[in-house]
């Protein structure tokens, strides 16, 4: 079986959970079929690579967008599964499946509906994108969830969608490249760098500025963290100019109030990363929509405590008070999901054996449930069935 890969994301440009997902999906699926990787972005060895059409350059990036996804339908002529992730290569699986007479299948890391706040990057472009979604959903042969709280707001989100043809492939996580290190702070780690304490425990994050992250409301709630813990905020690639300006006036609020607040703006590597996860007496997730959430996987799989809202898939990743604490959210109070969040992170550093053990619960729980090729064997049956079905 030949399979056309289609990504926005791909190594070495992979910037968030359904990068790492494709990433992972392909290394582990090429065992057992022809993956053909079809991506964007800059040139690079192995990979199908497509751009928009230079006429509609400064053109709205979701209009880009879709004349790119064209130009990836024409190359993935000849594969028997179109295989898209996210609304970025929907249209080009679409196309591709309808124009060859082959089965496309969709993977959903998010829903357009469920993120509204992306009106602020794309205007009218939200539209387009919205669109584009729909059109690839309701018509795609197959539809992958990667969490069961995904799969129930996917058809809530479209109700016309067969819920026969939705499947739950849950995302996973490579145990052999996150685990816990002891290095955490040798001479060229960037805890070290930052002027980090060894002594004072550490709350990490690690993830883009935008909404759907939280960081909002993990910079408010560490207003209330106990003042020994130290706030490492990895964060970066925002999403407009105005949430960039709105983070750095709330992180130099929060610097004012308290020391120990270190913000990381660059992309890191994954071992500088694995460093930190390791390093940390608890991982933060504030996100307010998370499909499922990669990064608390690998904080776990670096055996480390995380506290995160239940929200999404988060609690089919995060088991509530055995490898972490799981804080409610409630859009109409966002005070009390800060409180919340920081009364959870104080619980569990104030507690260091039981912080210890909710890591080592996490790391055995990511090497149990979460295997890279259990999820590409799955996949593979999701293929036989969209081919069966036409």
């Amino acid at each position: 079986m030949r399979v056309a890969m289609m990504t926005r994301e791909y190594p070495p440009e992979v910037y968030g959970g359904a990068g790492v997902h494709v990433t992972e999906l392909v290394r582990h699926l090429s065992r057992l079929a022809t993956v053909d990787v079809h991506a964007m972005g800059a040139p690079r060895p192995g990979v199908h690579v497509y751009g928009a059409d230079p006429q509609l350059d400064g053109t709205n990036p979701a209009l880009q967008m879709l004349s790119t996804d064209l130009r990836m339908a024409v190359g993935a002529e000849g594969a028997d599964v179109m295989h898209s992730h996210t609304w970025y290569t929907g249209l080009a699986g679409h196309v591709a499946a309808t124009l060859y007479g082959v089965p496309h299948v969709l993977t959903a890391h998010s829903l357009e509906p469920r993120r509204p706040w992306k009106a602020e990057q794309l205007g009218g472009g939200y539209r387009l994108s919205s669109w584009v979604e729909r059109n690839a959903v309701e018509y795609a042969d197959a539809v992958i969830a990667v969490s069961s709280g995904m799969r129930a707001d996917i058809l809530d989100a479209y109700p016309r969608l067969d819920p026969a043809r939705v499947h739950v492939v849950r995302n996973g996580i490579d145990t052999t490249v996150w685990y816990p290190v002891d290095d955490t702070f040798d001479e060229s780690s960037p805890l070290s760098r930052l002027g980090v304490d060894p002594t004072r425990p550490i709350a990490a994050f690690v993830g883009r500025i935008t909404r759907q992250k939280g960081v909002g409301h993990l910079i408010a709630a560490a207003h209330h963290l106990d003042p020994e813990i130290q706030l490492v905020l990895c964060a970066g690639a925002p999403d407009t100019p105005e949430i960039a300006a709105q983070t750095a006036e709330a992180v130099r609020e929060l610097a004012a109030s308290r020391r120990g607040v270190y913000w990381v703006q660059d992309m890191l590597g994954q071992p500088e990363i694995r460093q930190i996860l390791s390093a940390a007496t608890v991982f933060i997730c504030p996100s307010i929509y998370e499909p499922l959430g990669i990064v608390n996987l690998e904080a776990m799989a670096c055996a480390t405590a995380v506290v995160a809202s239940a929200v999404g898939g988060i609690p089919e990743v995060v088991d509530d008070g055995v490898t972490g604490v799981l804080v409610p959210y409630h859009e109409d109070a966002p005070a009390d999901f800060e409180r919340g969040l920081a009364e959870a992170v104080n619980a569990v550093v104030a507690d260091p054996q039981r912080a210890r053990a909710m890591g080592v619960a996490g790391r055995e729980r990511a090497v149990a449930e979460f295997s890279w090729d259990t999820i590409a064997e799955q996949t593979m049956d999701v293929y036989a069935q969209a081919r069966s079905s036409r």
